[in-house]
């Protein structure tokens, strides 16, 4: 009955012959017979041997000392510990240490009792019996235990019943526990093969919907709208995210286009035709938008002391998307809002322009006019400005060939023009309202082709023409204020290369806009310079007619006195200073002149008229040759000293014909 908790080997089963006992074995009464368990075996092994379909659970961390149902029951703490009971009956110390090796047997004694002849008694009638009558050979010593000392053992074997039998009810629950366990890993088994059921169900139907998906995804995104891109455009304030919202509406507008106006012949899907309502739903509230944002910029341009290109590149050109929505989903809106853009900024330039030429009004200017010109009586009172230097010439070009070569971009400020007390000559005026017309004819041309991105060229050109028209009016206006009445030649060629640098500054910019505008100076321009040195020409052959009398000639040409020719000088005549310094600024100016411009023809007369003065004035030596000549030559080399500075082809031919003459009068 010890079996159950051993599987060691005892001194019955061991090897060898022994009498078989004629009594009949006796059933023990200590408890059912159950299937042995194997040695240190878990308490779940049973359950895990007779239930195959429960491989797949995660195994159970296997206790470390023994078996999990000795660490959790525990016989009633009324019974004694079995094991110590059998230590007591045996008489020797049983070793608790899980360590033991139960699968190795234990070693046989050294000594055997011999057999026994129970001779059909039970165990209980041959143990009261004494050796004698039982007529065997007396058993050695230490070998036989009498009954005496059984029956003191009787309250051991007793204890170690009553501890068996607790056992066995603790046995017995832990058997109806494990069947109960066992049923429940059933239930759970099959719980796990319905959700792999469900499981290889649900992967299927997950690869079917990828597939589809894969197939029906980019029909579905290349029409379908987000509510974000939705609420975006309905609600949100414009900006770079309303931008990008009316991209995608824009993208889906086309797609829907596309597939509705298919010109394959297939009908298009019935998806297609229910979410085109809501685009146009759509798109009609990005126009108003879109309305309502630009002509609220356009009227941001009328207010005060506003500065427009701030408005035009932070507000307009920023989004002009926008405009390319518009102008593509609604056209007729879209020319609408253009011409009121046009008529707004057209206001807007010729106000500011308008006060900008009253600024330039308040300089002070040299107007030179008829009384001074080459010829004019030196004597004779100048319309000369009241800020003007007492030393100032007209005829003298000076600083004044600067306003070419400055690397001043701006012009004057308002606020300068209205303060300002030195005196100017018409040049600054002039650079000074074109220079600003230029820069914000190109400003506002940039913003125009980058804004209205759906015009095409002559259309902007137009677009562009019609909002400058009136200012170009009042540039015009502003030119022939300042030229009408002026003989300033110096001053007129001095506009006309500012023209011509303006006109290669808008070729270098590609700006064709102004074009008819920078002809129109030029054509007011050139006539009037002419007109100007035309106005010098006759005031030198005005001069020369009053070489009729000796007394003309001595107050004119020479120094001394008319009755004595043989005092009379032969220094330069004043109207040789005069002629030379201005041939000077004609020449500087013109260092880069084509041959298709009119000064070389203007200084060809006036040069010429200039040499009938000279050569009617020597006449008035009478018959000293060598006076004459000396006066021509002394007059000559004045001229050639003054322009020897001048560059250029037209200099150098001016040059060539001085010196020529020069040496002529020399001979």
């Amino acid at each position: 009955m010890f079996d159950r908790f051993s599987n060691h080997p005892t001194p019955s089963q061991s090897p060898g012959p022994r009498s078989y006992s004629p009594a009949t074995r006796k059933p023990t009464h200590l408890a059912p017979q159950r299937p042995p368990f194997g040695p240190r075996s878990s308490s779940l092994s049973l359950v895990s041997r007779t239930n195959s379909s429960t491989e797949s659970l995660p195994k159970v961390g296997r206790t470390t000392n023994g078996s999990a149902l000795r660490q959790e029951l525990s016989p009633p703490p009324d019974v004694e510990d079995p094991l110590r009971v059998l230590e007591r009956v045996v008489g020797a110390s049983i070793d608790h240490s899980d360590s033991i090796d139960h699968d190795t047997p234990i070693p046989k004694p050294t000594e055997l009792s011999e057999d026994i002849d129970f001779k059909g008694s039970s165990l209980e009638a041959f143990i009261t019996e004494s050796p004698k009558t039982r007529g065997g050979a007396r058993p050695r010593a230490g070998t036989i235990r009498t009954v005496e000392e059984f029956e003191k053992e009787k309250d051991d074997f007793e204890d170690l019943h009553k501890s068996i039998q607790a056992c066995d009810h603790v046995l017995k629950s832990v058997e109806t526990s494990l069947a109960g366990f066992q049923k429940d890993l059933g239930l759970v088994s099959q719980e796990i093969e319905t959700l792999q059921s469900r499981s290889t169900a649900l992967n299927t139907k997950l690869e079917n919907r990828k597939v589809v998906e894969k197939l029906l995804g980019p029909a579905v995104e290349e029409i379908s709208i987000s509510p974000l891109v939705v609420k975006t455009i309905s609600e949100g304030q414009i900006n770079e995210n309303w931008v990008r919202a009316l991209a995608e509406l824009q993208k889906r507008r086309k797609a829907v286009e596309n597939k509705l106006n298919a010109k394959d012949g297939t009908a298009p899907a019935k998806a297609v035709a229910d979410v085109k309502p809501l685009l146009d739903n759509l798109t009609t509230r990005a126009i108003e938008r879109i309305r309502d944002y630009i002509i609220s910029q356009i009227k941001a341009i009328r207010s005060p002391n506003i500065n427009a290109q701030i408005i035009q590149q932070q507000n307009l050109a920023r989004y002009k998307d926008l405009w390319t929505f518009l102008a593509s989903a609604h056209p007729e809106l879209a020319e609408v809002i253009g011409k009121a853009y046009v008529n707004t900024i057209r206001w807007y330039y010729l106000n500011h322009f308008t006060r900008y030429r009253q600024a330039l009004d308040k300089l002070s200017v040299v107007h030179v006019d008829k009384t001074e010109t080459l010829a004019s009586d030196p004597s004779a009172p100048k319309n000369k400005p009241p800020s003007a230097p007492s030393t100032y010439d007209v005829h003298n070009i000076g600083r004044r060939g600067d306003i070419l070569t400055s690397t001043n971009p701006y012009a004057i400020s308002s606020y300068l023009a209205e303060e300002d007390k030195t005196t100017h000559f018409i040049e600054t005026p002039f650079r000074s309202f074109n220079l600003a017309l230029i820069d914000n004819i190109c400003a506002e041309y940039s913003f125009l082709t980058s804004f209205f991105t759906t015009d095409t060229f002559p259309r902007m050109s137009r677009r562009c023409a019609a909002i400058f028209a009136p200012t170009f009016a009042l540039g015009q206006t502003l030119t022939t204020d300042l030229i009408s009445s002026s003989a300033d030649c110096l001053g007129i060629l001095l506009c006309v290369r500012i023209t011509q640098g303006l006109a290669f500054t808008l070729q270098r910019r590609k700006v064709p806009v102004a074009d008819s505008y920078i002809n129109g100076l030029n054509m007011a321009l050139w006539p009037r310079f002419q007109v100007a040195m035309d106005l010098h020409c006759e005031s030198i052959k005005a001069l020369s007619g009053t070489i009729s009398a000796r007394s003309a000639a001595s107050k004119l040409s020479f120094t001394g006195s008319a009755a004595d020719a043989s005092k009379l000088s032969t220094a330069p005549h004043f109207l040789t200073q005069r002629f030379g310094q201005f041939l000077y600024g004609i020449l500087a100016v013109s260092r880069d002149a084509g041959d298709d411009e009119p000064v070389a023809n203007s200084l060809a007369r006036l040069r010429g008229e200039y040499e009938a003065f000279l050569a009617k004035a020597s006449k008035t030596a009478g018959a000293d040759t060598r006076k004459r000549e000396r006066f021509l030559a002394n007059n000559y080399s004045l001229v050639l000293a003054i322009i020897g500075d001048a560059e250029g082809r037209l200099a150098g031919e001016m040059k060539a014909h001085f010196e020529e003459m020069g040496a002529q009068a020399g001979k």
